[in-house]
C-alpha cells in the first residue's frame, strides 16, 4: 500500500468533515463559533458549505485552528503513485505511437509480431519516461 492509501480509503462523512469532527471533541456550535468570532447560525451555514463543496479552503484552515487541528490537503494520483500514474500515461502514448507505425507497416505488409509489438511498446514508453514530454498530458 502507497503512503496514500490509507487516505484513499478513507470516506468524507456524510456530514462534513467539520460537524463530524466538532461532534466527536463534543463541541456546540455555539462554541466553535466563539472559537471563529462568528454566529452559530454561521458555523451552521459553514457546515453546509462544506456538505456542499463550496466551503473556502481558507475557511477550513480556520475551522481547523479553531478545533486544535490542522487542515490537510493534498491531491492524491488515483493510480497509487506519480510513478504508477507517469507509467500509465507513458504506456498509453508508447501503445499510440507504435500501432500507429505497425499499422503503417502492416499496409506495406511488413506487420511484426506481438511480441516485437509489445518490446516497441515499452522500449518507447521508457523513452517517454525520460522525456517527460509536455504531450504526456493530452
Amino acid at each position: 500500500m502507497t503512503v496514500f492509501g490509507s487516505i484513499q480509503q478513507t470516506a468524507v462523512p456524510p456530514s462534513g468533515w467539520i460537524r463530524t469532527i466538532r461532534n466527536a471533541l463534543g463541541m456546540s456550535l455555539q462554541q466553535l463559533g466563539k472559537k471563529l468570532s462568528i454566529t452559530r447560525q454561521s458555523v451552521q451555514e459553514m457546515e453546509q458549505r462544506e456538505q456542499d463543496g463550496t466551503i473556502t479552503l481558507k475557511s477550513l484552515k480556520e475551522v481547523a485552528k479553531a478545533m486544535d487541528m490542522q487542515l490537510v490537503y493534498a491531491f492524491v494520483p488515483v493510480d497509487g503513485t506519480l510513478e504508477d500514474l507517469i507509467e500509465r500515461k507513458a504506456t498509453a502514448l508508447a501503445r499510440q505511437i507504435v500501432m500507429r507505425t505497425s499499422n503503417s507497416m502492416k499496409l506495406e505488409d511488413q506487420q511484426n509480431s506481438t511480441e516485437r509489438l509489445e518490446k516497441a511498446i515499452q522500449e518507447r514508453a521508457n523513452a517517454i519516461k525520460n522525456e517527460m514530454p509536455k504531450i504526456l498530458w493530452d
